[in-house]
């Protein structure tokens, strides 16, 4: 084969610049939450940040003994081959059994985000109008741009999604093709979605036709009150209830699952069919050899993980009220990852205060980043995140927070 010299008369001219698809260039820049730019540059600074597990609550041990044990018995050349998109048969049993759902029910994902992207890809038609949480979980909606979806913001009280105000818009005349809401321990409000407000979003979706995606990450960290129960999501044709392992076992595993409506089970693999094929093979089979061929195990494991964070919410709650009393009205969540407080005087410029603390060397989300619409306090609100942090750094944090006050 002989190549066309570029310098010949008749050579082609040279081809402009290659364009990203519509969908790439319309993807937005990270603004506030994620934003590099406005994390503290102190090389000290202490960050409550992200919903992130304590590596002490991790099981790391287990993992490398699960690691061994699969390699002594011969499985370590079948991890490194491919497998199929519905995830491993004893994995998905496990969960099954957990969930107290037909196996077939269970789609193995690579991590709670890939499970949201399927469920939105698969159920949500270009330019669709999908109700969200307000305040909300940002990294859905950017999720919600992969179709170019509208959002229809709904109130998020104290006692989760405000059902009667989504009821209320459905009945004066507005069309969803699903609502997002993070029933347990929400983020970033740290609430949880009542028993009977589960229930009466459910009939709405029944009656009106829309799925309702419940995004349940932190369920297995309930440290205080009540379950409110799941059974009402699972016994229903218009849920996708999407949990994964990022919070108990190790985000780095990307490995989660979906609870799928029956027949929604087809479509959702031939979907995954056409993109990454199957989650990993290798991550798989140490999962599941791990909690298949350990009973009991990850409950024991989950018991002493929910002391921890409990015992981390209330000392980073009491620490506020000791050492900046009148200043922020903060309660301890009973679950979960984050708290959710709220300045006391309004005329606090929270802006500012942020860029104190920055420079103090506290970093935490400003609450403006989670709104979705108009009705909020979110603005008067920051999201403190202490799962991965030690006492010592939460008591030093909320320090660097005070003198931010002044």
């Amino acid at each position: 084969m002989t190549l066309t010299d570029p310098t010949a008369p008749d050579a082609p001219a040279a081809t402009a610049p290659l364009v990203p698809s519509a969908l790439a260039r319309g993807l937005t820049v990270p603004k506030g939450f994620g934003d590099q730019s406005l994390l503290s540059p102190r090389p000290d600074a202490i960050r409550l940040l992200g919903g992130i597990p304590d590596p002490s609550a991790l099981p790391l041990a287990e993992l490398r003994e699960s690691l061994g044990e699969v390699w002594d018995a011969g499985g370590a050349a079948a991890a490194l081959q491919y497998s199929g998109s519905h995830g491993f048969e004893g994995l998905r049993g496990w969960i099954a059994e957990r969930e107290g759902v037909n196996p077939r029910r269970i789609l193995i994902t690579n991590g709670g985000m890939h499970g949201l992207s399927l469920t939105v890809q698969a159920l949500v038609e270009r330019g669709g109008r999908v109700a969200v949480d307000n305040p909300a979980y940002p990294l859905f909606l950017r999720t919600l741009e992969l179709v170019g979806a509208e959002t229809l913001p709904v109130p998020v009280e104290a006692d989760g999604l405000d059902v009667e105000h989504l009821a209320r818009r459905l009945a004066e005349g507005e069309r969803i093709a699903a609502v997002y809401t993070v029933p347990d321990f929400h983020n970033p409000s740290q609430g949880t979605l009542s028993a009977a407000k589960r229930a009466a979003l459910v009939e709405l979706a029944e009656r009106y036709g829309f799925v309702v995606i419940a995004d349940d990450p932190y369920r297995e960290l309930r440290f205080a009150g009540t379950d409110q129960g799941r059974r009402v999501f699972f016994d229903s044709d218009h849920v996708v209830h999407v949990n994964t392992f990022t919070k108990t076992l190790g985000p780095g595993l990307r490995l989660g699952w979906l609870v799928l409506p029956d027949h929604l089970v087809d479509p959702f693999l031939r979907l995954r069919n056409r993109q990454d094929s199957h989650s990993s093979t290798f991550v798989q089979t140490l999962v599941e050899h791990l909690l298949v061929s350990r009973p009991g195990w990850f409950d024991t494991t989950l018991a002493a993980a929910r002391e921890l964070y409990r015992h981390r919410a209330e000392l980073l709650v009491a620490e506020l009220e000791a050492q900046l009393p009148g200043q922020l009205e903060a309660t301890v969540p009973e679950g979960g990852f984050f708290l959710w407080p709220c300045l006391a005087d309004d005329a606090v410029d929270a802006a500012a205060l942020h860029a104190r603390a920055s420079a103090e060397g506290i970093d935490y989300q400003q609450g403006e980043f989670f709104v979705t619409g108009p009705g909020t306090d979110s603005a008067r609100r920051l999201r403190l995140a202490y799962g991965d942090r030690t006492d010592d750094e939460l008591r030093t944090a909320v320090e660097r927070l005070a003198r931010a006050f002044g």
